[in-house]
């Protein structure tokens, strides 16, 4: 630097002109305190010292001094040795956190950015444009609409199963409401966490999707068809809405983000290995991300409302439904199962008559007829039918059936399976000849 030459911030220069025009009399001490918003005796000592030292004598004492606020270099070098040692892939907030709430230090996230930074933990990221998007509102009320996603993602890292999370979450507050660790997407797991919901919130006003084949039917010509969630949601009078992009439901794809950072990370310093324990934990994950990240809603109503079917209605209603002709003998068949309905009388009635089949997760079966439930015993047993799966629950199925594969390496078909009664039938019209 030049002599002659001040370094001033923007402030001090704003300051300077109005000082000398003071100190040359141009304008009142007061006209001049006026204008810089300070008393008149701040102004008088800003004056003694600018005829003292000139410009100079306006700029801070402390410029160039290390503040009295600095963080010692002790401090520093514990701080970093632990992120270095637990938390390097940790985000700034997430690692000042731990830091703050585990090992008892005081500094700010940007304070630890900044070390980071110099430490060569993170690397700084370019500022880019914000998107030119407009976003949705918030609904107002809590349970008014609940948005649902499922993430496919090594929440384990190799420590555990690659598996999915269930999400449930209200756009109003952005609480989440429910989270599942599943095998894979499945109607049977989205189903088994809107039980939970149902018990512990009520009926949602209405459930915000993607176009999964969970939620909607994909397929041109059966154009308004309901699946087995959208007709578990219509019987409890819960409105199901699609979203025509990801982009659509962002609260629950930005939730998602956020899990796979923070929730990962979490498991990891706990030693977290595998779904059980992941479910244990969840809740208490919830109730802390609930208390750092949820928002007021606008209106303080709650818009869940109470469930009217009982612990067994609604058990039927959260299974698989399907329909069946009963036959002239009041007999069903579904999976492989020839099914004899049990009446008083003849049961003429029951003749062609139209039934739905409910069959619980559990495996347990109910005929129903009108809403009531039919007596009736199973008469014969048969190879249950290949199971539909779909792009998002193949990797399961393929995992399950290597497992049962390897269970039974030696596996050959019973002496009275259809495979070998056919082979020994015509064996047999062999040996006879024509």
């Amino acid at each position: 630097m030049s002599e002659g030459l001040v370094l001033m911030s923007g402030k001090e220069a704003d300051r300077l002109g109005v000082v000398r025009d003071a100190a040359e009399g141009r304008v009142r001490q007061r006209q001049a305190a006026e204008r810089l918003g300070l008393g008149v005796r701040q102004v008088k000592r800003l004056v003694r010292r600018y005829r003292e030292r000139g410009a100079a004598g306006l700029t801070s004492g402390r410029r160039g001094r290390r503040s009295n606020n600095a963080i010692a270099a002790e401090v520093r070098g514990r701080a970093m040795d632990l992120v270095r040692e637990r938390y390097a892939d940790f985000g700034p907030t997430f690692a000042r956190e731990k830091l703050v709430e585990v090992h008892g230090f005081r500094l700010s996230a940007e304070t630890l950015r900044k070390w980071m930074l110099e430490d060569g933990l993170r690397r700084a990221k370019p500022r880019r444009g914000a998107p030119v998007r407009q976003r949705r509102p918030r609904r107002p009320c809590f349970g008014e609409l609940v948005q649902v996603d499922g993430s496919e993602h090594a929440w384990f890292e190799d420590r555990g199963p690659r598996c999915s999370l269930i999400v449930f979450i209200d756009d109003a507050t952005s609480r989440l409401l429910a989270l599942r660790f599943v095998p894979a997407e499945t109607t049977e797991a989205y189903m088994e966490v809107l039980r939970g919901h149902l018990d512990g919130h009520g009926r949602p006003v209405a459930v915000y999707s993607d176009k999964h084949g969970v939620f909607r039917v994909n397929h041109r010509e059966r154009e308004g068809e309901l699946t087995q969630f959208g007709r578990a949601l219509r019987t409890l009078d819960i409105e199901p809405i699609h979203a025509g992009s990801p982009q659509a439901k962002g609260r629950v794809e930005r939730a998602n983000g956020t899990l796979q950072d923070r929730l990962v990370k979490e498991m990891r310093l706990r030693g977290i290995d595998g779904m059980e324990a992941g479910n244990a934990f969840l809740p208490e994950f919830m109730e802390d991300h609930n208390r750092r990240f949820a928002v007021e809603p606008l209106c303080p109503a709650d818009a869940h409302r109470p469930v009217l079917h009982d612990a067994a209605e609604l058990g039927l209603i959260l299974s698989l439904h399907s329909t069946r002709k009963v036959s002239r003998s009041l007999t069903l068949r579904y999976r492989g199962r020839e099914h004899q309905i049990q009446v008083r009388g003849q049961g003429y009635g029951l003749r062609g008559a139209r039934v739905t089949v409910c069959e619980g997760f559990d495996g347990r079966v109910a005929i129903l007829r009108d809403g009531r439930p039919l007596a009736f015993r199973v008469l014969a047993e048969g190879e249950p039918p290949v199971s539909v799966e779909d792009e998002k629950s193949v990797r399961h199925a393929v995992d399950r059936a290597k497992a049962r594969q390897q269970a039974r390496p030696n596996w050959k078909p019973a002496p009275d399976h259809p495979w070998r009664r056919a082979a020994r039938v015509g064996a047999e019209r062999a040996a006879a000849g024509p």
